[in-house]
């Protein structure tokens, strides 16, 4: 056989043995690049509220479910009731995989209700949502307030965080909607630092926690009557709460029950988890099979039954689906719901 000959068939077995291993390369190629590196878990809020909880939760357990185990770093980047964090996540960080954020449950609609928001909820590679949940009010006993009729009928001082923030939504919400004497004192980085403006009297109470978060950090206050829970916010009641009114009850007219439906359909992506837009393909894969496995982690589940937090996951297509489907919402009824929560 001439050298020539030898070359060639050289060369094409060279090429056969480059196009099997490809896919096996390929496979390998996510565990390469993560292995060795850290990955931000960008938190939205103050440490020790519940977002913050289940950030450390979700950062402690994810990592060995993600290719080549990095390690999850929690970093909390506080601001604008986690609109920072959202704005980051989506612009700044960077754009391989190695950030994830949790950030308000309404940040995914806020452009739809702030305009000028700089960024399009429906891009974010959302990995899914460790919880739905029950938004709350809660009240100090000193304040007076108890009921639903208490918050409507009498002067009261909420604490907020900021434009698109929870418990500036809600307050607003109920303000506008509702005719509720509402005075909100915004600014606090979450609702731990409201609950402790509250201890001290700064404010009456907050809007827009999530019983998740009540359970987890304030059930024993609240058993013993030291806080007040006056309504329930979702699209339907949480069996936890039996006797505290669900706010969907309360709306007189249709364009309010409208309203409430739009504001309150993000309740069903409680606790989101979402990474940077345009990640190369294979690491998004990565990201949303090691979120959607750790779920199901009984390590994951244990820990969380310890801190007394709700695992009741949302898959990533649900929340996709769900955005979509919001983002479809008539303008005019975006522009009433819009009014429903402006200053």
């Amino acid at each position: 056989m001439r050298c020539r000959d030898r070359l060639a068939m050289t060369a094409a077995a060279a090429l056969a043995a480059l196009v099997l291993a490809a896919p096996s390369c390929r496979a390998q190629s996510v565990e390469n690049f993560y292995r060795g590196k850290d990955i931000s878990m960008v938190i939205g809020y103050s440490v020790g509220g519940g977002y913050d909880l289940y950030g450390r939760l979700v950062a402690r357990h994810i990592g060995k479910h993600i290719p080549g185990k990095p390690n999850v770093v929690p970093q909390n980047m506080t601001g604008a009731g986690s609109m920072r964090a959202a704005q980051y996540i989506y612009s700044v960080a960077p754009k391989d995989g190695t950030a994830i954020g949790t950030f308000g449950r309404q940040m995914g609609i806020a452009p739809l209700l702030t305009p000028g928001t700089p960024y399009d909820g429906t891009k974010f590679v959302w990995l899914g949502s460790v919880s739905i949940d029950v938004s709350t009010c809660v009240t100090s006993q000193a304040s007076g307030i108890r009921t639903w009729q208490d918050l409507v009928e009498k002067p009261v001082t909420l604490g907020g965080e900021g434009p698109g923030a929870d418990p500036d939504v809600f307050a607003l919400l109920y303000k506008n909607v509702f005719g509720a004497k509402i005075k909100l004192v915004t600014g606090y980085h979450g609702t731990n630092e409201i609950l402790l403006a509250m201890e001290r009297g700064e404010v009456d109470g907050l809007c827009g926690i999530s019983w998740s978060t009540v359970k987890a950090r304030h059930l024993q206050n609240y058993k013993e009557g030291k806080i007040n829970v006056p309504i329930q916010a979702s699209l339907k009641k949480d069996p936890e709460l039996p006797s505290v009114p669900l706010v969907m009850d309360e709306a007189k007219t249709p364009e309010q029950t409208q309203i409430l439906k739009l504001i309150l359909a993000s309740q069903e992506m409680a606790r989101p988890f979402a990474a940077s837009p345009g990640i190369p393909e294979d690491r998004k894969a990565a990201l949303l099979s090691a979120f959607a496995v750790t779920m199901k982690d009984p390590e994951f589940l244990a820990e969380a039954g310890k801190l007394n937090l709700d695992v009741n996951p949302v898959s990533a297509k649900a929340i996709d689906d769900l955005l979509a489907e919001l983002y479809a919402t008539p303008k005019d009824v975006l522009e009433k719901a819009a009014q429903a929560i402006a200053r």
